[in-house]
């Protein structure tokens, strides 16, 4: 048993936000989606499974209660189930859950209900911590294996070709490589630092929260996204026409100026769907929404490094829409070949 303060209050308050969470997407949550429902669940289950290595931890042995532990150990076999249909709906964009998944699910939520009835924690501990929580971790793992695979083309996308990565996509390769790195934790933790897993859990939690926040479209992680449209291009004709659109709404009004513009913001002014944008852009352009809106902030950057010297590189950088020095520099560098004052020099 532990009785480290500051240890129990990060993983503490890791386990009863994931509570929240969980709570908020399978009870609360306004857009009922098959995702949203299974995150929700696959949240339960971890901090199910986290909050009772937390009880573990902190509890003297002989107040603990049993049934919590089994209770949690439980959970544990369902958790690598949760996340591959959770990641298969969305890449899938299912609209309901299949018959063959609920099937599957209900097999392996009976056969644990199954073997804490007829093999109870209380009168088999030794069954279940010598043999039965091998398999459980046995059953994680496969499902986290097949949630790689259903992932590859994602992986080849952010290996290759990272900025055209939209937020959605990077949320899902985040989910994923959270319960990779959880799983390790608890598989190091049976042979070596049992609280590893829980804090693990607690890290990346709030990484993962720090990315959601981070993101000026995180709207649409929680949205129904676009069906996987590769081989379903808009028609040539109305991309066009959708594109010449585009461009005059841009440059009218200017709206590469606005830092914080987002997806939904220019597909509500052409009065399409943020998904139809994103697809013309992703698929008919081979572009990330922030590569393309920075396509008009590189414009703007060289036309005011010609004509307006008297300003700072900086200021430049600011007024053609780029969000901080590094960004602009970056940016432009990556794009023109050339720095903004490499550039310029041409100029004087």
């Amino acid at each position: 048993m532990s009785d480290n303060p500051v240890l129990f209050f990060i993983c503490g308050l890791g386990v009863f936000n994931g509570f929240l969470v969980s709570l908020y997407f399978l009870l609360f949550n306004r857009v009922k989606r098959v995702q949203n429902f299974l995150f929700g669940l696959l949240m339960l289950l971890l901090s199910m499974r986290i909050g009772k290595s937390l009880y573990v931890i902190f509890t003297p042995k002989e107040e603990r209660n049993i049934t919590l532990i089994q209770i949690g150990l439980s959970a544990c076999f369902l958790i690598g189930a949760s996340l591959f249909y959770y990641l298969k709906a969305s890449i899938e964009n299912r609209k309901v859950f299949p018959v063959n998944w609920k099937i599957s699910f209900s097999i392996l939520l009976l056969l644990i209900v199954s073997i804490g009835i007829i093999f109870p924690y209380q009168f088999n501990s030794y069954f279940w911590n010598s043999y039965f929580v091998y398999f459980i971790y046995s059953v994680w793992g496969l499902y986290i294996i097949a949630s790689a695979c259903i992932l590859r083309a994602l992986f080849k996308k952010l290996i290759f070709s990272y900025k055209q990565c939209t937020t959605s996509e990077l949320w899902l390769l985040g989910v994923f490589g959270a319960n990779l790195l959880i799983f390790i934790a608890y598989i190091i933790g049976l042979f070596f630092f049992y609280l590893v897993g829980t804090i693990t859990f607690s890290i990346v939690f709030y990484v993962l929260l720090i990315f959601f926040l981070s993101k000026k479209n995180r709207e649409v992680i929680f949205q129904d996204i676009p069906e996987k449209y590769a081989s379903k291009k808009i028609e040539e004709e109305e991309a066009k026409s959708l594109l010449k659109s585009l461009d005059k709404l841009i440059e009218e009004k200017s709206l590469y100026k606005n830092t914080s513009i987002k997806i939904s913001d220019i597909a509500k002014e052409l009065k399409i769907t943020p998904h139809k944008l994103s697809q013309l852009l992703n698929d008919n352009m081979g572009k990330s929404f922030a590569s393309f809106m920075n396509s008009y902030r590189i414009e703007e950057a060289k036309r005011m490094l010609k004509e307006h010297k008297e300003l700072t590189l900086e200021a430049i950088g600011f007024e053609a829409g780029f969000s901080s020095k590094s960004n602009f520099y970056a940016t432009f560098k990556k794009e023109v070949g050339q720095t903004p004052f490499q550039f310029q020099s041409q100029f004087l």
